[in-house]
């Protein structure tokens, strides 16, 4: 930085080397804050194009890396008597069972057991884990208990979908929440029939992933884009080695042909500089709208035509009055009620608004809809009618 600033000084001004530059100082006054004011500008214009672009590795992934999904049956202890309730005949039966396997005889008519939980444990096993790693499961009540607050998830098998039995889950539960209750009163934060066990799975045998096969290496992208694997394929084209090598398949997944005599350092190294690649991606123009909470998210991407918009609300008052006249004096007659409404209408009346957006920028979508000045919920309204009138260059989600 300091050497690129020196050579735009002599630029500007080489005479300052000799003692008759002293008639250049003032000159050389204002050379230094145009100086710095040029390399910022250079900094702001790249760290900018920096930003548009993304690393392969945040946008795809590397087919076969994925890891694997594992699932099994334990018991959870020391519940304190919040556990699942002697109608549980699933809990039963398996307290039961293990209790077999220490050599007790427990009686399977109506046993006193409330400290014990039968719970569901599911864990993912990244892809080329060693035996002896140890990966978080995630644990699951499946009975009537109340919580798994202070217990402890006893030895449970995990295995694949096809049966295969990938090592054994054991430890404390973390619930990350509490739930007591006491004479009517209850207070309660998250959920605490749901835990995790933080390391708790020790792999007994080892979790390989497949990279190549028939020397052809696939990146997934996670949205699917044709724009964005052509540019994905056209960045793997300019590796030094990779050249021609990379083809778009479909609008997920790029083929790159691996060179047979490539060693397995290499191919590590080959993916490592595929995946520090950067790559503009072209996401979809989207606006996502969630009815339910009223939250609208609108892309960067997203252009508004020019638009005329008029909103107005209409908000209808009832008030409901009963009228009690009283009798006259000396009578017997009763009173009889009377019932009246009084409506009244009010009517905000807006002027139509025209909504140009010029840019295709965020920030002006949402100045020209802030001159709308209405709710979220009344938002929802307007986008609607704006992607039926053409307007909105987009796709409209709503969830």
């Amino acid at each position: 930085m300091n050497k690129l600033k020196e050579h735009i000084k002599n630029f500007f001004c080489h005479s300052e080397r000799s003692e008759e530059s002293q008639q250049y100082r003032p000159f050389n006054q204002w050379v230094n804050p145009l100086v710095n004011y040029v390399l910022f500008l250079l900094f702001i214009t790249f760290s900018f194009s920096d930003l548009q672009a993304a690393r392969i590795k945040d946008i795809a992934t590397i087919e076969g890396t994925s890891g694997m999904q594992v699932i099994g049956y334990g018991l959870v202890s020391g519940l304190g008597q919040a556990g699942d309730s002697p109608q549980s005949s699933i809990t039963m039966q398996s307290v039961v069972n293990m209790l077999k396997r220490f050599g007790l005889t427990v009686p399977t008519s109506n046993p006193k057991i409330r400290n014990v939980a039968a719970v569901m444990v599911t864990a993912t096993i990244p892809a080329f884990s060693r035996k002896g790693s140890k990966v978080d499961v995630q644990v699951s009540s499946i009975g009537d208990s109340k919580t798994l607050q202070g217990g402890v998830l006893l030895m449970t098998p995990l295995s694949t979908s096809q049966g295969v039995i990938l090592g054994m889950a054991q430890g404390a539960v973390s619930v990350g929440g509490y739930d007591y209750e006491s004479l009517g009163s209850r207070t309660s934060r998250n959920f605490v029939t749901t835990g995790r066990v933080p390391n708790g799975l020790i792999l007994e045998t080892e979790v390989q992933g497949q990279l190549l096969e028939n020397q052809i290496l696939r990146v997934v992208l996670r949205e699917p884009d044709f724009t964005t694997a052509t540019r994905v394929a056209t960045a793997i084209n300019g590796l030094a080695g990779l050249q021609n090598a990379a083809t778009a398949v479909d609008a997920a997944s790029i083929q790159v042909q691996i060179p047979a005599n490539i060693t397995q350092q290499q191919l590590v190294a080959t993916i490592s500089q595929i995946e520090l690649l950067n790559v503009t991606a072209d996401p979809v123009a989207r606006v996502v709208i969630n009815e339910r909470t009223g939250t609208i998210v609108v892309g960067g991407n997203v252009e508004l035509l020019p638009a005329v918009v008029a909103h107005s609300g209409l908000e209808i008052s009832i008030q409901r009055q009963v009228i009690v006249p009283q009798p006259a004096p000396f009578t017997l007659r009763p009173t009889q009620p009377a019932e009246s409404a009084t409506i009244t209408t009010q009517e905000q009346l807006n002027p139509a608004t025209a909504l140009v957006v010029s840019g295709a920028t965020v920030t002006d979508m949402a100045n020209a809809l802030n001159q709308l000045k209405v709710s979220p919920r009344d938002l929802i309204s307007i986008f609607q009618a704006l992607k039926e009138a053409g307007a909105l260059q987009g796709e409209l989600v709503i969830q």
